[in-house]
């Protein structure tokens, strides 16, 4: 008897111990992953300045539903409405355009494309509710396509900032603008069907996302959203072929939103490298009118201090930069734009038949301009 109650004691003692074991193991395991969950966020972290990227997953604890994306956003997508006069010698020209805007601070903010906006000499902006507003241009960036305004009004309903690099081919994609100006809060649903497409848009290289759902002249400006209700996306409209369906495309929010927050901020994009020299391409049908010898890119004027003391001179062929060849000004331009300000490169040139290699100390553009 007394053998039988000592194993069965022993055994009770195993048992407890085992089941406390395995319940720490768990317990542990619970607080990793919610501290992993915690530093990943905190180093993921943007650190917009003026604008909101809390996730709303957080908030609603699932993904959302077509209908509830568009819920969520309907009042933080406006149309914009242009006008503009052109003179020429019979006289003056009255114009009118439209597009799509996204309100991205809750005290008027509201981001939307360059050329959208660009030569306007009156914006207005009216929201989902009718109400409509003069618009003030903030800042704008032709080289991305991307502008900011503000319309005296306070405690708008901004939109949530996703985070484009966590797109995957074939996630969903909603966008919501104001397709042919007329049909504003309009709402299209489709796929990202490329993360990186690599677009001319009037002469600059744009990466821009890729989506099937329907874009038409009007869409510019507007949200794109992913299936938390977020903003990944200035839809750029301007980039998809009139007559091509399901062909659209919006400037990637990690790219552009920085810029957006640099607008409202500055009034202008700073610390962007610059190397202080106007350029431009000559084609090999130009060579006969332009006087030089053979087609390329060449330097136009030297306007920064740093380019000057380098040795740069107008009419000098650019060849290479940074051992790369160098064929068009704008791929000058995006590698360029790879650096930081303070960065050296190595230009190298042709003149009069010699190479010539000069180092410059890339500058802030708005120093160089102004």
């Amino acid at each position: 008897m007394n053998y039988e109650n000592e194993n069965n004691s022993n055994g009770v003692s195993r048992r407890a111990f085992l089941t406390t074991l395995i319940f720490g193991i768990i317990l542990a395991a619970i607080i990793g992953a919610v501290v992993a969950t915690f530093a990943y966020r905190i180093n993921d972290s943007k650190g917009y300045k003026n604008l909101n990227d809390a996730s709303l997953e957080k908030v609603t604890g699932s993904k959302l539903t077509i209908s509830k994306i568009v819920e969520a956003n309907k009042n933080s997508v406006v149309e914009i409405n242009t006008s503009m006069q052109s003179h020429s010698l019979f006289g003056t020209t009255n114009s009118e355009g439209a597009g799509s805007g996204v309100i991205v601070n809750k005290d008027g903010y509201i981001a939307t494309n360059h050329h959208v906006i660009d030569g306007a000499t009156s914006i207005n902006v009216r929201l989902h509710d009718g109400s409509t507003y003069p618009a003030e241009l903030i800042g704008s960036d032709e080289r991305n396509d991307i502008a900011v305004l503000k319309i005296d009004a306070k405690n708008l309903k901004a939109v949530t900032i996703g985070k484009s690099k966590e797109l995957s081919v074939g996630d969903l994609a909603v966008a919501i603008g104001n397709p042919l100006g007329k049909l504003g809060g309009t709402a299209t649903q489709g796929i990202i069907s490329a993360l990186d497409r690599k677009i001319q848009v009037e002469g600059m290289s744009l990466s821009l996302l890729q989506t099937d759902a329907a874009i038409n002249p009007g869409n510019s400006g507007g949200g794109l959203f992913n299936s938390k209700g977020e903003l990944i996306g200035i839809v750029d409209s301007k980039a998809s072929g009139i007559g091509v369906e399901g062909l659209g495309f919006a400037l990637p929010i990690d790219k552009v939103g920085k810029i957006i927050d640099d607008l409202i901020e500055h009034g202008h994009v700073t610390g962007r490298p610059a190397v202080g020299i106007s350029i431009f391409d000559i084609s090999d049908e130009e060579i006969d009118k332009a006087g030089v010898d053979s087609g390329g890119v060449y330097i136009k004027d030297v306007i920064g201090s740093n380019a000057k003391k380098s040795g740069l001179k107008s009419g000098d062929k650019i060849v290479g930069l940074d051992g790369e060849e160098i064929t068009s000004a704008n791929t000058f331009i995006m590698k360029i734009q790879e650096h930081k300000v303070g960065d050296t490169v190595k230009i190298k040139v042709k003149r009069n038949n010699k190479d010539i290699v000069a180092s410059v100390k890339l500058e802030d553009s708005n120093e160089i301009n102004n």
